[in-house]
């Protein structure tokens, strides 16, 4: 079992995914967003295997992101810089991430999940 729920016990979209993966019988270790974060080189992995644009991978409904006022500033920031950023605090992290070894999910739509059960 290689899935991995990276989450915040306090989000209740976290805790929404969560539900959802046991009700579906879908094994997965958790993860603390905050007190484990996600390092430099993991959230490069993921983003490139993702195939997503980094940005999605930002909480930009988080009280951090605005407070850093970072949708005008995220733009005009490099890679590593976006990379250096999202992984000094895990609360600018988009959650839940949930990993397997096929794909990566940041955030929680259910219709999207419901790919993991086929």
């Amino acid at each position: 079992m290689n899935n991995l729920l990276i989450a915040y016990p306090k989000c209740s979209t976290c805790q929404k995914a969560k539900k959802w993966l046991e009700e579906h019988n879908i094994e997965f270790a958790e993860r603390h967003i905050v007190d484990d974060r996600p390092l430099k080189e993991e959230l490069r992995k993921w983003y490139l295997e993702s195939g997503l644009p980094l940005k999605r991978f930002f909480n930009t409904s988080g009280l951090k992101y605005k407070e850093l006022g970072l949708k005008d500033k995220l733009p005009m920031m490099s890679e590593e810089e976006q990379l250096d950023l999202l992984s000094s605090d895990g609360m600018l992290v988009k959650r839940p991430l949930f990993i397997t070894s096929s794909r990566i999910y940041v955030g929680f739509k259910e219709k999207e999940w419901s790919h993991l059960e086929s």
